[in-house]
Order: C-alpha cells, then sequence, then structure tokens
C-alpha cells in the first residue's frame, strides 16, 4: 500500500472519534423496590376476601430506563401487582410530567396480574366486600405504591449508563388456551401426549442490558399466561417471581423483569401447588437461559415513541332497570357493583358510552417494536400483530389501567368469560364490548406503529 494511502487511513482514524465519544449509544439505568405489604391488605383477585399469611418470597416493582444516542428517553415499570387502575396510574404519570418532565409516550406501566399480590386503588373493587378497615388499608398502600413508583422510574433515570441493548427469543410451553381446554382433563391429554386445542404464543421474548465491560444489568422477558398458579393466602410472584429469582441467582448483580404478554385467556395447567408454581418458573427461566446462549441481536441507539387513547364504546351502557334487576342476583359481586353504579346515578353523574383504551408503540432502533396495550388482552392480539409487523415485534398486554378482558372480534363472538357479558366485575358501567372491538384497536395500532417506524 503506497505511504500516502497509509498516513490518510491512520488520520481518518485518530481523526474519528470513537462510538461513545460521539455519544452514539444507549444509556440504561435499573431501579427495584419491594412492594410487599407490611399491613394486611387483601391479596387481590378471585372475587373474594383473601387476608395475608405469610410470604413465599418478596414482591417487587422494577423501572428499566433508556436514553438514546439524541437523549430521547423512555421508561419501562414491571411490578407484581394484579392490576393498576387508571386512578393510580393517572397519579403517577402527572408526578412524573411534574418531576420529570416525561411525557405519556415515554412511560409504560406494566403489571404481572399477578393474584398472589395485594388490592390496588380501586382496582376490581366490587370484588369485595366493603370493610372500613380494609378501605382505609388499601387507600394507604396505595398512596404509598404512587408515590414509591414516581420514585423508582426517577431512580432508575438517575442512573443512566452506557449500555449495550440486545434482544432474543426463546420458548416455554406451559401455557394452555383455557377456553379451549377443560382444566380437569388437561394432565391426562398433557400424559398421553395428546394435543392441547386453542392458539397459543409460547414464544419468550427477551431483551438484555450490558454495560461496556460485559457487565449483564437487566434481562427484561416475557409470555403469554395468567399467573394464577397459586390461590392461597400467602404473597408470591407466582410463576414469574420464580422465574425471576432463579434468573437473578445465575445471573449475578443482574436484575430480571417480567412482562405478561397477552396472556388473558392463557392459564398455567394442571396447576394451586407451589412446586408446580415453582416448576414453570424454572421452565420459563429455561426459555430465557436458551435466548442468551444464542447469537442476540443489537439494537441501534434510536428510539421513537407514540400514544394514543381509542374510545372503546360498550354494547349498552346500563340503565336503572338494569341496576336494580342485578342488585337481586346471587353474585355479590354483581349486587355490590349494581348499588355502586346507582349511587353514581344518585349523585347526577351519567355514564359515558365509551372508555379511554391506552395504546403505545415504541421503535428502539430499526430492530425492536413493542406495543403496549392496556388491561387483559387475549392472545390473538400477540398472534396477529407479530404476524402484521414482522420480526422483531413484541406485543405487550396489561400495561397502564387494568380494564377488563380484551376480546378478539372472535372470542367476542364465541362469548365466554373473556367475550361475553362481564364488564360489570370490573366496574364499568356496561355488561359487553361492542363488537367491533379488535378493529378500533387494530386501526389506532397501525397508526402508532406507521409514526414510529416513518
Amino acid at each position: 500500500m503506497p505511504f500516502y494511502r497509509i498516513v490518510v487511513l491512520l488520520t481518518g482514524f485518530l481523526l474519528t472519534p470513537p462510538i461513545n465519544a460521539l455519544g452514539a449509544e444507549w444509556k440504561a439505568g435499573i431501579a427495584r423496590a419491594v412492594i410487599t405489604p407490611e399491613k394486611p391488605v387483601w391479596l387481590a383477585g378471585y372475587g373474594s376476601k383473601r387476608a395475608p399469611e405469610g410470604k413465599i418470597h418478596d414482591l417487587w416493582m422494577k423501572a428499566l430506563a433508556f436514553e438514546d444516542a439524541d437523549g430521547r428517553r423512555v421508561v419501562l415499570v414491571t411490578s407484581d401487582f394484579q392490576g393498576i387502575p387508571k386512578s393510580v396510574s393517572d397519579e403517577v404519570f402527572a408526578g412524573l410530567k411534574r418531576r420529570l418532565g416525561l411525557e405519556r409516550t415515554q412511560v409504560m406501566l406494566t403489571f404481572s396480574h399477578n393474584h398472589c399480590g395485594p388490592r390496588l386503588g380501586d382496582d376490581l373493587i366490587d370484588y369485595y366486600p366493603i370493610e372500613a378497615e380494609q378501605t382505609a388499608l388499601v387507600d394507604e398502600y396505595s398512596r404509598r405504591m404512587i408515590e414509591r413508583m414516581i420514585a423508582l422510574i426517577e431512580e432508575a433515570v438517575m442512573r443512566l449508563a452506557p449500555a449495550q441493548i440486545q434482544f432474543g427469543e426463546g420458548k416455554a410451553t406451559f401455557a394452555v388456551n383455557r377456553r379451549n381446554n377443560r382444566e380437569a382433563e388437561v394432565p391426562t391429554l398433557l400424559a398421553k401426549g395428546e394435543p392441547l386445542a386453542g392458539p397459543v404464543d409460547h414464544s419468550v421474548p427477551v431483551l438484555t442490558v450490558r454495560r461496556d465491560d460485559g457487565q449483564l444489568d437487566a434481562i427484561l422477558f416475557g409470555y403469554a399466561c395468567h399467573p394464577t398458579t397459586l390461590s392461597f393466602l400467602q404473597w408470591c410472584g407466582d410463576y414469574p417471581g420464580f422465574a425471576q429469582l432463579e434468573l437473578e441467582q445465575s445471573h449475578p448483580g443482574a436484575t430480571a423483569m417480567f412482562v405478561n404478554t397477552c396472556g388473558g385467556d392463557q392459564n398455567p395447567l394442571p396447576r394451586r401447588s407451589v412446586d408446580l408454581c415453582r416448576s414453570y418458573g424454572h421452565r420459563l427461566a429455561v426459555g430465557v437461559e436458551e435466548a442468551l446462549k444464542q447469537p442476540l441481536k443489537p439494537i441501534q441507539p434510536r428510539v421513537r415513541t407514540a400514544f394514543e387513547y381509542v374510545e372503546l364504546p360498550y354494547l349498552k351502557v346500563v340503565d336503572r332497570a338494569d341496576l336494580h334487576a342485578a342488585l337481586q342476583h346471587s353474585s355479590g359481586i354483581r349486587a355490590r357493583w349494581a348499588a355502586r353504579m346507582l349511587e353514581k346515578l344518585d349523585q347526577g353523574e351519567r355514564f359515558a358510552p365509551a372508555y379511554p383504551y391506552p395504546l403505545h408503540a415504541w421503535q428502539l432502533g430499526d430492530e425492536l417494536l413493542l406495543v403496549g396495550m392496556g388491561a387483559e388482552t387475549v392472545v390473538d392480539y400477540a398472534l396477529r400483530f407479530k404476524r402484521e409487523f414482522g420480526p422483531g415485534a413484541w406485543v405487550l398486554g396489561y400495561a397502564d389501567d387494568m380494564i377488563a378482558y380484551i376480546p378478539s372480534r372472535r372470542v367476542w363472538e364465541e362469548g365466554g368469560y373473556e367475550g361475553g357479558s362481564n364488564l360489570y366485575e370490573y366496574g364499568r358501567p356496561a355488561f359487553r364490548w361492542a363488537g367491533d372491538i379488535e378493529d378500533r384497536i387494530s386501526t389506532t395500532v397501525h397508526k402508532l406503529v406507521r409514526e414510529v417506524r416513518r
């Protein structure tokens, strides 16, 4: 090679700053906090009073903040809550705007939908008998959690430091479509090796955060399945809790974080024992490890975000006649709901004909698309959007607001628990969504994805 070529090449090399000096890299910050109640707040879910009687392991809330090469920030929160209602998340978003300048589009608050976690705010309020002492405990705990969540996100942002972000995918096969398989028959079918029915999503999406020295700092992973292995009276993160503990033990210094993808119609079957729960957690952790052993795909340090509420109409808003009839129902949940709704009407409130449904799209580099969806989305949404948006699409349910089940058109037409007349359980002023729910959601998701991909 001629001498002048060598000089030019060396000069060019010396005058070109390294990537880190240009700031063309990610920054990431991680924070975590225990959320196990110190007082006897009832366990959430299952439509009954469940006073705690100890714990298997602590419950957690964790935050992962990213900053791209241009200084744009996003924060994802994971938690062991059964649900985060709008009354709680709205206060968190308002606090983040005041204290950190974070906009609604920059933050996703996710919850695992764990049924061995505590009540929070007015989530599923009509599930539980009305007791003044419990109401006060839930109010006190919820106020503390709002402040703790804001402080946690603030801590994650303060800890932003150079990082490498990569993603991959593993597999775990214990989720079962509960609409198409009778729970009592599943063990026999599995023992015989017979295939189970209905759509499932057994993928385990994985995102890793490594520091410049190679240290694995965070493992974010997802799975589409209800955390309902257990139904007893002890605090526990269910199978996601066991999976996170195993991963953190296998990777000292790393924070493991779980998001429920679209598991609204998926259950871990068989269930109802700690041994089974620990086993499912292990199988999920193995799925994550499977991804970590493969070459992971780097994500370029660029983030674009979009957020929108889409109005989801009810099929019919209830009136006084509907509510008076429900007062006589044998279901305590329905009767309590009817009484509360009638009180609202007596106070002059008019029920809205639709509910504002939160949707996110985050594009990380050109490689990874995160679609965030509120409430209990059924698996059809993940399967559809991953098919439509291609490799690198990750669809998260259980974000921002625990509204109700969100059925696809197929599930809505079939009816049943996830698609039928059960909105009253979630405190909505109606029994059922209108039938165009999937079309409305899909139209908005495609709009948001176009915004972040252009």
